[in-house]
C-alpha cells in the first residue's frame, strides 16, 4: 500500500522540476536590482561621452553662446526629491494601515513627478539651441533625455500603483507591489542628483 501510494504521488508530477532558486532575493526584487544595473552602465556610457568632452578635450561647458538654466533645474531637483519623500511617506502609512495617508502620498508622488517631467520640456522649448549644434548640446540632451524617459516610465508604475491605491488594494502584509515601483523611483531620484550635479553645477 505504502509503495503504491509513493508510486501515486510520483505520478502526479509532471513537467520540469521546479527552478532552484535562493530564498534571500525575491525573483521581484532580483529583477529590479538587476534592472537598475543595466540602467547604470547605460547612464555611465552617457558620463564618459560628457567627461571625455570636458576633461581630455578641455571644451567649455556649456558650448560659447549656449547657456543652462541652473536656477530652474535647481527648482525641479527639488520637486523630484519631495516626491521620494512623499513616497516613503505613503509606503509608511501602508505599513500601518493608513489608507488615507497611503493614497494621500501615492497621488502627491505621482503630481509631483509630472510636475518635473513638465518643467523639464518646458525648459527644452526655451533653451533656444538643439541637440545638432554641439557636442555639448548633444550630451546635455542625450543625458537629461535619457534621465526625462526613465522619469516617464516611473511615472507609469506610479499610476497604476495609485490607481490601484485608490481601488482598495495592497495592505500591510501585501505591499511588494508598491515597494518595488518606489525602488525604481528612488533610483531615478538619486541619478537625477548626479545629472543635475554634474551637468549643471560642475
Amino acid at each position: 500500500m505504502e509503495a503504491a501510494s509513493l508510486a501515486h504521488t510520483h505520478d502526479d508530477h509532471h513537467g520540469p522540476p521546479e527552478a532552484n532558486r535562493s530564498s534571500r532575493v525575491e525573483p521581484q526584487m532580483l529583477g529590479m536590482l538587476l534592472f537598475i544595473i543595466s540602467e547604470i552602465m547605460i547612464f555611465g556610457a552617457f558620463f564618459t561621452a560628457y567627461f571625455f568632452i570636458r576633461v581630455v578635450n578641455g571644451d567649455p561647458w556649456p558650448a560659447e553662446g549656449q547657456e543652462l538654466p541652473v536656477a530652474i533645474a535647481g527648482v525641479n531637483t527639488a520637486i523630484l526629491l519631495s516626491s521620494s519623500v512623499t513616497l516613503h511617506w505613503a509606503e509608511a502609512a501602508l505599513k500601518n494601515d493608513n489608507r488615507l495617508g497611503f493614497k494621500a502620498g501615492m497621488l502627491t508622488t505621482f503630481l509631483l513627478g509630472l510636475s518635473f517631467l513638465f518643467i523639464q520640456v518646458n525648459e527644452y522649448v526655451h533653451l533656444g539651441y538643439a541637440p545638432s549644434e554641439s557636442a555639448q548640446g548633444s550630451i546635455f540632451y542625450g543625458l537629461t533625455g535619457l534621465h526625462g524617459a526613465h522619469v516617464f516610465i516611473g511615472l507609469l508604475l506610479l499610476g497604476m500603483v495609485t490607481t490601484r491605491a485608490f481601488r482598495g488594494h495592497y495592505s500591510p502584509t501585501s505591499h511588494r507591489g508598491v515597494e518595488i515601483p518606489g525602488i525604481y523611483w528612488h533610483f531615478v531620484d538619486v541619478m537625477w542628483i548626479v545629472v543635475y550635479s554634474t551637468i549643471y553645477i560642475l
